[in-house]
């Protein structure tokens, strides 16, 4: 990786799994890491690691649903951090796990306001500041396999994180002429704390690792190298496009 020396990077949802993971790793390639979440009480184990990495880190408590806490947390952020050029929109709700006949107005709304309404005005608020300063950048958007194949089930959730990668997509074009880079990561199914209870059942588990040519499910280290190579010079020329690390899921 190249250096990364004045340079810092925003992470949602960090307090475990991909977002913790991420947070570590590019802070092991030099940047400066704020640390968001519905409390930050919560980001206390990600703040450690991330310090023992010897760079600055910031955490913030943030609420993707509401535009005035967005507006906030990136005020705090860039005064700490004026050399803020990176965003990874991580935070969000796992998959509703119901029949689209099933699933409650209510519950769609709730999905797709938190995962694809607040990841597009992360990005677009972040956007606006980098444009205002005339800085390059990159935004990191996680999506996932289900929005990219369709699955039983989790069509509410699917559809959401289809929209993230299609909004990558769409912001890629507009942004590129203020060298402002917008790329996806699909992740399959990762194993971290909050999947742990599910991923045991071995009823449950047998099901989805025969979807899986590799045989296993991915672990957060290896989404977070793919959050740092995106973010890295390496990934320079990559705009608008979906890392998919799924072991092969998606190939059939």
């Amino acid at each position: 990786m190249s250096s990364s020396k004045n340079k810092a990077a925003l992470i949602s949802g960090a307090s475990y799994g991909i977002g913790q993971a991420g947070a570590i790793a590019l802070a092991k390639a030099g940047y400066d890491i704020v640390v968001t979440d519905l409390n930050t009480d919560s980001l206390n184990q990600t703040v450690e690691k991330v310090q023992e990495c010897g760079v600055q880190v910031l955490p913030l408590s943030l609420n993707i649903t509401l535009q005035e806490s967005i507006d906030e947390t990136f005020l705090k952020a860039f005064e700490v951090f004026p050399n803020l050029n990176t965003l990874v929109n991580n935070a969000g709700l796992p998959s509703l796990r119901k029949l689209a006949i099933d699933t409650t107005r209510l519950e769609w709304e709730n999905i797709i306001n938190t995962n694809l309404t607040g990841t597009f005005f992360m990005s677009t608020t972040f956007s606006k500041h980098l444009i205002k300063n005339k800085m390059p950048g990159s935004i990191i958007q996680l999506a996932s396999t289900h929005g990219l194949v369709g699955f039983q089930g989790a069509s509410t959730y699917g559809v959401s994180k289809a929209g993230i990668i299609h909004l990558s997509k769409m912001l890629a074009i507009e942004l590129a002429p203020h060298q402002i880079r917008v790329n996806s990561i699909a992740p399959g199914t990762t194993f971290t704390e909050s999947r742990a209870p599910s991923l045991e059942d071995p009823v449950r588990k047998a099901e989805m690792l025969n979807r899986v040519p590799l045989g296993r499910f991915a672990q957060s280290n290896e989404i977070a190298g793919a959050v740092a190579y995106l973010a890295s010079d390496l990934a320079s020329f990559i705009t608008g496009q979906t890392l998919t690390l799924d072991g092969g899921l998606t190939v059939y």
